[in-house]
């Protein structure tokens, strides 16, 4: 049974289309304790384990004249030698240096006439570790389903199913990512495209105008913002990439949480619009209430805050995303309402049409995205080599220069940044930030807790 994206998924390829500096794969970096095993053992493996999951194999095809979405069906010439790849990290193998061939790979499109997935085996690092590279399409995963593939292809192979069929329940593209679908389901009737290409002018126009009377009611705040001006965070990107990533112990993170009544989100958003605050310092900008819009998809919304780059307390700043972050919440509203709106009602070439124009326009408003992905629980191993560390991997474009994504795994909090090469020179700097933010934090934590301390031994001493 063939499926079609749905007309979020299919934005995503528009977005790429309009754009040739733009790819919005994403990725899940895991480096593990080598050695590495032989490379015919490793694609036994890999070819058993993604055996299970059949999208892994499957291609998009488009309809002509985009009269309806892209349909996934089987590839005749599937090799898994393509899909899966081997490198060697040059120089001395540091993180440095991974992260650089981490960034080239995120610089260069997945091949649209094959699956639409890569993983990449890289070997040659320092401290006998070698690291693997899952790369995928928003339109086959998020980036939820990504850490789960990786996940997936693990040792434990009830680890593994559980995985899989959490790629199906986050991502609609991904439904039929599981062997054997319920068999009770019927295909729906597929309408014909020379009826759609026939329907009749006057009636498509007066569908478009009504749901766009809908759409602009329900994000006026929207559409005015997407020609505000930002800051140099916000711009063309170039078609290179550069990858750095932080690493916090999530023990300190909890304690922070404890002591300020806020949640593990509040704390990594925090830390990154300090680090943000002080990139614009150093660029020379004045970071203003409105600098840092930054998207915050969710598996119920995606939300548009503007996280308080202008405030320099951090213990401030910390309770003012928290308290941002739940009015969102309590409010319900997202920018998604947008997209949803225009999918119930305007049939899919005009919908199309209306993204792909879109995709198109500049937008000045937003900033910067971040994303919260949750990692596996539980250790992982492959091919009996311990998984050290589980590193996300956003997708920048839409003007969006820098993104960054947040995944906890074992007990590190680890942030994965990418940027364009070109305007974010200083990618390193904005990691190295978000770790001495969480410093910043830990020890205004102590402080606290001293203080309370001592202010209840004066209490009992009376």
């Amino acid at each position: 049974m063939s499926q079609r994206l749905t007309t979020l998924d299919t934005a995503f390829l528009h977005a790429e289309d309009t754009d040739p500096h733009t790819q919005l794969g994403i990725g899940g970096l895991a480096i593990l304790d080598g050695p590495m095993p032989d490379h015919a053992s490793l694609m036994a493996t890999l070819a058993e384990r993604i055996a299970v999951c059949p999208r892994f194999s499957q291609r998009l095809r488009r309809q002509m004249f985009d009269l309806s979405a892209p349909e996934w069906v089987d590839d005749d010439k599937f090799d898994l030698s393509y899909h899966v790849r081997r490198v060697a990290v040059p120089g001395s193998g540091s993180d440095d240096d991974l992260f650089r061939v981490v960034a080239d790979v995120m610089s260069w499109r997945l091949d649209r006439n094959r699956p639409l997935w890569e993983i990449w085996l890289i070997g040659g690092m320092a401290d006998d570790r070698w690291a693997m590279l899952v790369k995928v399409h928003p339109c086959l995963a998020d980036a939820v389903a990504t850490v789960h593939i990786l996940t997936g292809l693990s040792d434990d192979g009830m680890a593994g199913g559980a995985a899989f069929e959490r790629c199906v329940s986050n991502h609609p593209a991904g439904s039929a990512l599981v062997a054997s679908p319920p068999q009770n389901l019927q295909p729906a009737p597929r309408p014909s495209p020379w009826l759609s290409a026939l329907r009749a002018p006057v009636q498509i126009a007066g569908d478009a105008l009504a749901a766009a009377r809908d759409v602009l009611r329900s994000s006026g705040e929207f559409a005015a913002g997407l020609q505000r001006p930002s800051s140099t965070l916000n711009g063309p990107v170039t078609s290179r990439r550069r990858y750095t990533a932080a690493r916090v112990a999530l023990d300190d993170v909890h304690q922070i949480c404890r002591t300020f009544n806020v949640s593990v989100d509040d704390v990594a958003l925090a830390a990154l619009t300090e680090s943000y605050r002080n990139m614009l310092l150093r660029r020379g900008e004045q970071p203003t209430a409105e600098s840092l819009r930054t998207l915050v998809p969710s598996r119920k919304a995606v939300q548009l805050p503007y996280l308080p780059v202008h405030e320099n307390n951090p213990v401030l700043r910390l309770r003012l995303v928290h308290a941002r972050m739940e009015q969102l919440a309590g409010s319900g509203s997202g920018a998604d309402g947008v997209v949803a709106a225009a999918t119930r009602m305007l049939p899919f070439p005009v919908t199309s049409w209306a993204l792909d124009l879109l995709a198109r326009l500049p937008q000045r408003n937003v900033a910067t995205m971040a994303v919260n992905v949750p990692g596996p629980r539980q250790p992982l191993q492959v091919m009996g080599c311990n998984v050290v560390g589980v590193l996300p991997i956003p997708p920048i474009g839409i003007q969006l220069r820098t993104a960054a994504a947040v995944l906890n795994y074992a007990d590190k909090l680890f942030f994965g940044i990418l940027a364009d090469f070109d305007a974010v020179p200083d990618a390193d700097e904005l990691a190295r930030g978000v770790e001495a933010a969480v410093a910043r934090l830990l020890e205004r934590s102590r402080r606290r807790r001293g203080r309370d301390r001592h202010g209840m031994a004066l209490v009992v001493t009376a």
